[in-house]
């Protein structure tokens, strides 16, 4: 018997946005183990199941696509022919230029996950080279209102970066338990330490139970707390006034709104106690201490200001760039970013036609030629789809997300996807979005795709190896792109090229770049340390107009909005007696990351059912018990969403919590339970939006719900 050949590969696992370190064993070319990079200084040794059994699983599921499929007969009918890439990427390229021809480069627009990924860049490099700036991401229903506040507010933070040398922590609106492995097992070390942690969040989690203060709000009234806290901690001189006076501006108009919020008003409002709003302030000022933000505060009408409050409040307290503070994102002098690209002029359409995006009169901090990813408006892409406004949109490259599922407003969705000239699809799998492309094109996957990324909780870069050659003929999304831009060059359907490489290892090599970073050591290791400067503040400056941490944000108040934070309350009141629940969608289980892994056998065992939680005593007001199955209504959609019942006493009465990204991918074609399982499918994509992000509301909305037999729950 011949000696197996072993090996180990040091790698990234992102199959999630945490990316932490990985070691994956090789037998004869085959990866048989997953395993955490102890020596990573991201993640320290910390992994969770998706990664260890995620990146094999997606890799090597037996219904995986692996060759470009073309639709055959009608459009969601569920008959396909196996083509070549030669055949697949003709075609896409001469309906493309076909369409550009007809309708003008703005009528093709492409949808991915957002600037963190590779691919995403890729993907809105390929729709610029074509002339369009008409790219859709998810942020607007996870991350974006965060984002968009420290950019107007000029923070340039991610999220709880120095929970190791903090003193106290403030976590609002996350759970990392099941979020974040790495921040919750810092958070429970940092506990262990001395460090005190208060909890703002409506639901009890294992994140409450660690807290030393746990503040209990109503849904959607943290934006009063923090504001309190700010009245607060300026009332009692608590904040940081050598870094106010140096390098913050509307500190007077920020106090001044403040003083409106006494803890006893935003104690009528959240129904927290006045002790307990003053009591979190002064641990909170008594830092360091690091702000861990979640989605709990995203995603809805009052998201961009709640996020205000709270970078303001941690901006008057000194919390900045400074150690057990939040620490500005750090990179190696000469390294380029994926977010980078997005805003170099050198890869960016001409202000005027980046002015033509969708939304980006409506939402310029969002979509406009200043905003934040550079992204459409997506609800505003699917009516211009449905009924040419703006302008006609009629094209739809999709690649690596699945928005029949993970965009509200499921039904229109795909009454969108019918109504396209063209839609192609990149995916590893049959899903509920790829079911009515007229072409599917084969996405490599995490094992056999390569990744340079900046990890600015470290921080450090890391390194995605291709651990494994691609099956079948999966390729990457550079892979892609660079051959469809040849094609596209050949018809001429270029304005200009904006995706020079060739090869991921070129387009790696790019990023890296004159900086300092060891190439070859960053390739054998998985990630490369460098060294950075805290309260640099002198040399790097901040990217607001002021040069300065703006309290009162000129750019919010350029776009016609509340240059200050305010509470903006997001929820529908349950009045109606037909709806008199309240819908809280972010549930975030273990087993999934939105819609991804819902094909995996192993993720279905261990939780094979969409789970609408319930406090007994609401259970027992509408007669339903645990394992029951209920159809889920809201009061601004015809859809309905059927899920199980579980009871805790973690959700308080008269609140129903469920996730989002449920489909069945052994379920009829072409929805495969997006229609039925989804909550998605329940929810409004058409307003009120945050009118800095266009976010639209994900949770605190009035519902209602029935018992049903499980016989009537397909797939059951």
């Amino acid at each position: 018997m011949s000696k197996q050949a072993t090996s180990t590969v040091a790698t990234t696992c992102w199959e999630c946005s945490t990316c932490c370190g990985a070691l994956a064993t090789l037998v004869d070319g085959r990866v048989t183990e997953i395993a955490p990079n102890t020596a990573h200084p991201g993640s320290a040794g910390m992994f969770c199941v998706k990664g260890f059994r995620g990146m094999t699983g997606v890799t090597e599921a037996p219904g995986r696509l692996l060759h470009p499929m073309r639709r055959v007969g009608p459009r969601g009918g569920g008959q396909w022919r196996q083509i070549s890439w030669d055949a697949a990427l003709d075609e896409m390229a001469e309906r493309l230029a076909a369409l550009r021809a007809s309708h003008g480069p703005l009528a093709i627009a492409g949808a991915t996950s957002g600037g963190y990924f590779s691919r995403s860049v890729i993907h809105a490099l390929l729709l610029r080279s074509l002339g369009s700036p008409n790219w859709m991401i998810n942020q607007d229903l996870c991350g974006g209102c965060r984002g968009v506040s420290d950019m107007v507010t000029g923070l340039a933070i991610a999220n709880g970066e120095d929970v190791d040398g903090a003193r106290s922590v403030l976590v609002v609106g996350a759970n990392p338990q099941l979020a974040n492995p790495v921040q919750w097992q810092r958070l429970k070390l940092a506990k262990k330490r001395g460090a005190r942690i208060v909890v703002i969040d409506p639901m009890s989690t294992a994140t409450t139970e660690l807290a030393d203060l746990w503040l209990q709000p109503r849904v959607g009234t943290d934006a009063a707390l923090a504001l309190a806290m700010i009245n607060v901690v300026i009332g009692e001189n608590l904040h940081d006034r050598a870094f106010v006076e140096r390098w913050c501006t509307g500190f007077e108009a920020l106090a001044a709104r403040a003083a409106q919020w006494p803890v006893a008003r935003a104690a009528a409002i959240t129904a927290v106690a006045p002790e307990s709003i003053a009591q979190a302030a002064r641990i909170y000022a008594d830092g360091p201490a690091t702000f861990v933000s979640g989605h709990g505060i995203d995603a809805a009408v009052g998201g961009v200001q709640a996020f205000r409050a709270f970078h303001c409040l941690l901006a008057i307290t000194g919390n900045l760039d400074r150690p057990g503070g939040n620490r500005r994102i750090k990179r190696p002098a000469g390294f380029r970013n994926y977010t980078d690209l997005l805003h170099d002029p050198a890869f960016r359409l001409p202000p005027e036609v980046e002015a033509l995006r969708i939304g980006a009169r409506e939402y310029p901090l969002w979509a406009g030629v200043d905003g934040w990813q550079k992204a459409c408006h997506n609800p505003a892409v699917i009516d211009a789809i449905l009924t040419s406004r703006p302008y006609p949109v009629r094209a739809l490259y999709v690649s690596g997300v699945n928005i029949a599922v993970t965009y509200p407003d499921t039904a229109r969705t795909i009454e969108a996807f019918k109504a396209l000239d063209f839609l192609a699809v990149a995916t590893h799998s049959m899903n509920p979005t790829a079911a009515w492309a007229d072409l599917v094109l084969p996405k490599t996957t995490t094992l056999e795709e390569e990744e340079v990324s900046l990890q600015p909780g470290a921080p450090c870069l890391s390194f995605t190896a291709a651990v494994v050659p691609p099956r079948g003929t999966a390729r990457s999304e550079l892979a892609i792109a660079a051959d469809l831009l040849d094609r596209l060059e050949a018809r001429g359907a270029v304005t200009q090229r904006f995706m020079p490489w060739r090869s991921e290892r070129e387009f790696s090599r790019y990023l890296v770049g004159d900086s300092a970073i060891d190439f070859t050591a960053l390739v054998r290791d998985g990630f490369a340390r460098f060294t950075y400067e805290t309260g640099n503040f002198e040399a790097v400056g901040f990217k607001t107009p002021s040069g300065r941490v703006e309290l009162s944000s000129s750019r919010m108040a350029a776009a016609g909005l509340d240059p200050l934070p305010d509470l903006v309350l997001p929820q529908e009141a349950a009045t109606d007696a037909a709806f008199p629940l309240l819908l809280q969608t972010g549930l975030r289980e273990k087993a999934y990351h939105h819609s991804r892994f819902r094909d995996q056998d192993w993720a279905r065992r261990i939780s094979p059912d969409p789970i609408l939680r319930l406090h007994p005593q609401s259970a027992a007001q509408h007669q339903v018990a645990a394992g029951d199955w209920v159809r889920v209504r809201t009061p601004r959609s015809d859809g309905a969403c059927e899920a199980r019942v579980a009871l805790t006493e973690r959700v308080p009465p008269g609140i129903a919590v469920t996730g989002m990204g449920w489909w069945r991918p052994d379920g009829a074609a072409p929805h495969y339970g997006a229609l039925e399982v989804n909550i998605n499918a329940v929810l409004s994509y058409a307003g009120p939006y945050d009118t800095a992000s266009g976010s639209p509301n994900s949770r605190g909305l009035a519902c209602s719900i029935e018992k049903i037999e499980s016989s009537a729950v397909p797939g059951q």
